[in-house]
């Protein structure tokens, strides 16, 4: 082979600019497909738990399991209460649950999603083991943290409040893009399927709670289950006893948890119907000692399991 030292200065300039345009064509040309992307074209029903303990009782009803995984996500596919189903990890917080629930959209043919877990209770007509299936779910922490100003706060013109604040902290509306849509809407609220509402409702005689834990610690009321009112999502664990009741005065929220919403909102822009199921574990800084979380959460992860396998078989075919 000739070293391009000992060719003429013309053929180099020929050979460089040669160069130059493949490597610009190859940059503009369509990369392949990452080789663990998947498309499953089986219209599905989207199973999602925050982590693992709540997603592995479900896991362990699912006929047919089959596991795939994309940029290491592990997804689950199989047959669920008679329907086809794909399980997953929705990873804790709600950064989280937005990219693992966008990445399933991208990647399955989802029809339906349903997120099933613990979170905690916030109505103080609730209890630990309660079932909320709540008909709309906000995002409690977008918000504006204010800047104090003669014994007052200081809000920016530019959002739009619609619920009092906590201290410094104004609650604020979100705005999102959905399928049609000309411009950005701005919303608080993110609703729950009617008609899996409908299907909730129907679901609910039919659901056994468990009242008590593996090593016999159990609830003075047998729990119950409870669908309609609201539901607020934010990025932190909630103990505090005024922050919780605040919640309630709020928002008229029943449950608070980590996800839902974030969830709620991914389902909106999609335009596909989303429900949650949410068991209570604790009370968010409402009970008297110390939180019971860690108690209860075998409890309240099988309890939502229960309802959301009588939703399943609850729905059509």
């Amino acid at each position: 082979m000739t070293s391009p030292a000992l060719l003429p200065l013309n053929r180099l300039r020929t050979l460089f600019a040669g160069l130059a345009v493949a490597l610009l064509l190859a940059a503009l040309s369509p990369q392949p497909a990452d080789a663990h992307a998947i498309r499953d074209e089986t219209p599905r029903i989207a199973v999602v738990s925050a982590f693992a303990p709540e997603l592995a009782i479900l896991q362990g009803e699912l006929e047919g399991a089959a596991a795939q995984s994309v940029n290491g996500v592990a997804f689950t596919t199989g047959t669920l209460e008679g329907h086809d189903a794909v399980l997953f990890l929705s990873g804790i917080s709600v950064v989280n649950a937005a990219m693992t629930v966008q990445l399933a959209l991208d990647h399955f043919a989802i029809e339906r999603i349903v997120f099933s877990g613990i979170a905690g209770g916030v109505d103080p007509g609730l209890d630990i083991g309660d079932v909320v299936i709540a008909d709309r779910w906000g995002q409690y922490l977008e918000m504006l943290f204010a800047r104090e100003a003669d014994g007052g706060w200081m809000t920016m013109p530019f959002f739009e409040y619609p619920y009092a604040n906590f201290g410094m902290m104004f609650p604020r509306s979100v705005t999102v893009l959905r399928p049609g849509a000309a411009q950005p809407e701005t919303r608080f609220w993110f609703p729950a399927d009617e008609a899996l509402l409908a299907a909730a409702r129907s679901a609910a005689d039919g659901a056994a709670l468990a009242r008590c834990t593996a090593d016999e610690k159990c609830l003075e009321e047998a729990p119950k289950i409870i669908v309609g009112g609201s539901g607020v999502s934010g990025g932190a664990f909630v103990d505090n006893a005024a922050f919780r009741a605040w919640a309630f005065e709020t928002f008229g929220a029943r449950v608070l948890d980590m996800e839902s919403a974030a969830v709620a909102h991914v389902a909106y822009a999609n335009d596909v119907p989303f429900i949650a199921v949410r068991s209570l574990a604790d009370l968010a800084g409402g009970g008297e000692g110390a939180n019971q979380m860690e108690v209860f959460l075998g409890l309240a992860a099988g309890n939502a399991a229960s309802v959301v396998k009588a939703l399943l078989r609850a729905l059509p075919d």
